[in-house]
Parts: structure tokens; sequence; C-alpha cells
């Protein structure tokens, strides 16, 4: 009996010696955490950065004035991207009218073309002809940035970027100002809507349009207007037809 009690106490101790040391074993075995640095510093680079993009704060100015005639004042202003807005005054009334101005694509780039192509800002040229013709009104060009400001005024000109550049601002005072009316008469005067109409088919003929795609949505409502008279919705439809093609 005393043996086989020594016995069994024997194979105990052996059994948790094996055991102890099977977990020694297993835990000098287990490897180490690798800190990968390489991937931490790859995290790094590609990850994203904030970048200060410089915002160009250059304002753009055209003004026009003739007091005999029916548009007798102009003023644009808008910002490097073209946005701003148009004033204007119609012989005999005070007040001015100012309306939303976003140039297009198309229009923005021939605009800040002409204005690179002027050197504005850098430039002392005196763009007023020999030749004097107030009686077609005077234009007047402003541009700031920053601490920098030139104005320019004159009423012919033979510079070629400076008459091309005056003649895209009518362009855009022009439209918007026929957006004006016919939104106007939309509103309350239905029966000027067949003129406009007309107007608009000449400017269109007479390239004196800033981008006549812009209007396309506009004709569209004027074409579906039940309230406006039905010779000018067709008119409207024909000349979606021509700018469209």
């Amino acid at each position: 009996m005393r043996k086989s009690r020594k016995l069994f106490w024997r194979l105990s101790i052996a059994a948790l010696l094996i055991t102890g040391a099977a977990i020694c074993a297993a835990a000098q075995t287990v490897p180490p955490v690798k800190h990968n640095t390489r991937e931490q510093a790859e995290t790094a680079d590609t990850a994203p950065t904030k970048v200060n993009v410089a915002i160009d704060e250059a304002r753009y100015f055209y003004e026009f004035k003739q007091p005999e005639f029916f548009i007798s004042h102009i003023i644009i202003e808008h910002d490097a991207v073209g946005n701003g807005t148009v004033s204007f005054k119609r012989k005999g009334v005070d007040d001015l009218i100012v309306e939303p101005l976003v140039f297009s694509s198309a229009s923005r780039a021939r605009v800040f073309g002409l204005w690179e192509a002027l050197r504005f800002l850098e430039s002392d040229v005196d763009y007023q002809s020999d030749k004097q013709y107030p009686h077609l009104g005077t234009m007047f060009l402003r541009m700031t940035r920053g601490a920098q400001m030139r104005s320019v005024k004159f009423n012919w000109t033979h510079d070629p970027n400076a008459e091309a550049l005056a003649k895209e601002y009518r362009r855009a005072a022009d439209q918007a100002i026929f957006i004006f009316d016919i939104n106007l008469a939309r509103e309350n005067q239905p029966l000027n809507a067949p003129k406009l109409m007309d107007q608009l088919e000449t400017m269109l003929k007479l390239n004196s349009l800033s981008d006549p795609k812009q209007l396309v949505p506009l004709l569209r409502e004027v074409y579906m207007d039940e309230r406006i008279p039905l010779i000018a919705r067709n008119h409207a439809e024909r000349i979606i037809k021509k700018i469209e093609k």
C-alpha cells in the first residue's frame, strides 16, 4: 500500500514537472511582436496633408457712360472666376438696376485671355486714340489685386485687345439686360415678349451676346409659359433651334 502511494506521488510530481517545462518552452518560443517602421513611414508619407491653395483676389471692373443713350450707364464688376454683378440705368431713370452676372466657361476664357494679353496691371499704355469720339460713350477699365490698382479711360481705341475686351463686356451687359427684361415681361408685361424676341433675334445675328447657349434654359421656360403670347413662344422655340445648331 505504501509502495503504491509513493509511486502515485512520484508520477504526479513528474507530470507537474513535465507540464511546467512545456509551458516555459512555449513562452520562450512565442515570436516577439514586430514593429514595422517602414509601414509606419509609408503611412505617414501617404497620409493626406492640407495644402494652402493661393486664391486670386483680383477684381475686375468695366464701366460705360453716355447720358444720351437709352442704356446710359453700365457697370460690371466680377471676381477672378467670373462671378459678379451688372448694374445698368436707362435714360431718364435715376436708379441703377443690379443683376447677378455669371460668365460661361467660353466667355470667361475670352475675357481673362484679353486681360492677360493687356498685362493690365504692369502696363502704362494709354488706350485712348488720337481721335476723340465722346458721343459714342466713355469706357473705363479697372483692375485691383492686393495693393495694386490701375484704371484707364477711353472713348475710342486702336488697341485690339482693349477694344475686344470692351466689346466682351458690352455683350455680357446686353445679355444680362435681355434676361432682366424678359423675366419682367413674364411677370408683369407679357405683351412686351414679342418685341423682346425680335430684339434677341437681332442680337443673335449681330453676335452681340456673350454666350447664347446660356439663354437656352430661359427660352425653354418662355416657350412653355402660357402667359406669353403664342407668337413670342413660337419665336423662342425657333431661336433655341438656331442656338443649338
